[in-house]
This record gives structure tokens, C-alpha cells and sequence, in this order.
């Protein structure tokens, strides 16, 4: 992978998923945080528990999708195959849920078309040669 040369639009799309790994990680901390400072609070009784335990939850999944796109920026940055794989599905399940969100969300259009544009990019034959897909 050392003799070739990353397309721009794949460096791009690392950044993007970095940014989107801390924004992540940042929201799973603050869920952790909240959900434990409602927890101690004794007035809060058996719904500060319960906000307590939403509050894990959330956090958790937070962090766990964190993890993923800082694996898939890593794979983006070096030309790992399995990221242009997780790429593609992760952009197919985008545009699933773009679809089913929008009759209440008409601005899931613009999801749905980001998504489709990650496909038709990931698919063109030097993007492909980076991540040995040729």
C-alpha cells in the first residue's frame, strides 16, 4: 500500500469519520456523566435510576460507535479491504434508514443522497485499487 496513493476524497472521509468517532465519544461521556450525576441525586428516586441506566445504555452504544469509526478511519487512512466493505454496507444502512425516516423527516433526503454519493465514490475503479478492489 506504501507505493500508492490515497485518492483525496478517501483522505476525506477518514477525517469525517474521525470527527464523527470524538463527536461520539464526546456524547458517550456526557451520557455516562449525566446519567451519573441524576443517579446520586436522592430526590430523583426511582426515575433518577432509571435515567441513571438510560444514560449507560446510551453511553455504551455511544462508544461502541465511536470505536467503529475509529477503526473504519484507520482502515480508510491505510487501504484496509474490510474498510471499503464496511464502508459500502454502513452507507447502504444509511440510506435504509434515511428511507424509513423519511415520511416524518423530509430532510433525511439529504442523508440518503450523502449516502448514495459515499457508494458511487467507494465504487470507482482507483478508489477500489486503493483498498486492493480492483
Amino acid at each position: 500500500m506504501s507505493t500508492k496513493t490515497r485518492p483525496t476524497g478517501v483522505t476525506i472521509l477518514a477525517i469525517l469519520e474521525i470527527i464523527g468517532a470524538i463527536l461520539s465519544l464526546l456524547g458517550a461521556l456526557a451520557f455516562f456523566a449525566l446519567g451519573a450525576l441524576v443517579g446520586v441525586v436522592p430526590e430523583a428516586g426511582i426515575m433518577g435510576g432509571l435515567f441513571a441506566a438510560v444514560g449507560a445504555v446510551v453511553g455504551g452504544l455511544l462508544l461502541i460507535l465511536a470505536l467503529v469509526g475509529f477503526v473504519l478511519a484507520y482502515g480508510f487512512w491505510t487501504g484496509k479491504g474490510w474498510a471499503w466493505i464496511l464502508g459500502i454496507i454502513f452507507s447502504i444502512i444509511g440510506i435504509i434508514i434515511g428511507l424509513v425516516s423519511i415520511i416524518g423527516n423530509p430532510s433525511s433526503i439529504i442523508g440518503i443522497i450523502i449516502n448514495v454519493l459515499i457508494i458511487y465514490y467507494l465504487t470507482r475503479p482507483h478508489v477500489k485499487a486503493w483498498f486492493g478492489k480492483a
